[in-house]
C-alpha cells in the first residue's frame, strides 16, 4: 500500500456515484502502511525535514482514509436503502460484515412494515445488530483505526488492551499486531 494507492481509491470514490471496487485486503494493507509510517516517524529526529515530511504524510494519509471510509459508508447505506443490496465484490473484507448487518436490519424493517400493513403483530426478536468484540493486547504501536462498526479506536501503544470488533481484531491478529487476551471468569 502507498499514499498513491489510497489517493487513487479516494479519487475514484469521490468521482463516482457508484461504490467502487476495493481489493479484499485493502484496509489490512492500509493499516500496515500506516503502522510503517508511524514506526518511521518514531525513528527520526523530530526536528529534521524528513520527520516533518513523514508527519505530514501520516496526517494526510489518515485524513484521506477517514474521508474514504465516510464516502463508502454513505454509499453502502444509500444503496441498501434504495435497492436492498450492494455488490459484495466491490467491498473490502471489513465492509462485507457492514453490508450483511445493514441488509439484515433493512430486511427486518421491511418485514415489520409488511406485517403491520397486513394487520399482523410484528414478530421481531432483535432489530439492532451489534458486532461481537474481542479483547486484544497490542504488540506494537498502531495509529487510530475505524472499526467495522464505524467507530474510532486508538491510537494504541505497545501493551495497550482494547475491545475491538471481531473482524478488526482478526485482521490485526493475522498481521501480528495484537494477541488475543483470554478472560477467565
Amino acid at each position: 500500500m502507498s499514499y498513491d494507492a489510497l489517493y487513487k481509491a479516494w479519487k475514484r470514490e469521490k468521482e463516482s456515484t457508484q461504490l467502487q471496487q476495493l481489493p479484499k485486503d485493502f484496509y489490512g494493507d492500509l493499516a500496515d502502511y500506516m503502522r510503517r509510517l508511524r514506526e518511521d516517524q518514531q525513528m527520526l529526529d523530530e526536528k529534521s525535514l524528513t520527520a516533518k515530511l513523514a508527519t505530514t504524510e501520516y496526517t494526510y494519509t489518515n485524513r484521506l482514509f477517514m474521508e474514504l471510509l465516510q464516502i463508502r459508508r454513505n454509499k453502502i447505506a444509500t444503496e441498501i436503502l434504495n435497492s436492498g443490496s450492494v455488490p459484495i465484490e466491490a467491498c473490502a473484507r471489513e465492509e462485507e460484515k457492514l453490508v450483511n448487518d445493514l441488509t439484515s436490519v433493512m430486511d427486518t424493517y421491511k418485514k415489520i412494515l409488511k406485517d403491520r400493513l397486513e394487520g399482523k403483530e410484528a414478530q421481531v426478536k432483535e432489530i439492532v445488530v451489534k458486532p461481537k468484540k474481542i479483547l486484544v493486547r497490542f504488540l506494537q504501536p498502531l495509529p487510530a483505526i475505524v472499526g467495522v462498526d464505524m467507530k474510532n479506536y486508538g491510537p494504541f501503544k505497545q501493551e495497550d488492551l482494547a475491545l475491538l470488533p471481531v473482524e478488526n481484531a482478526e485482521a490485526l491478529l493475522k498481521h501480528g499486531v495484537v494477541v488475543k487476551v483470554e478472560v477467565k471468569g
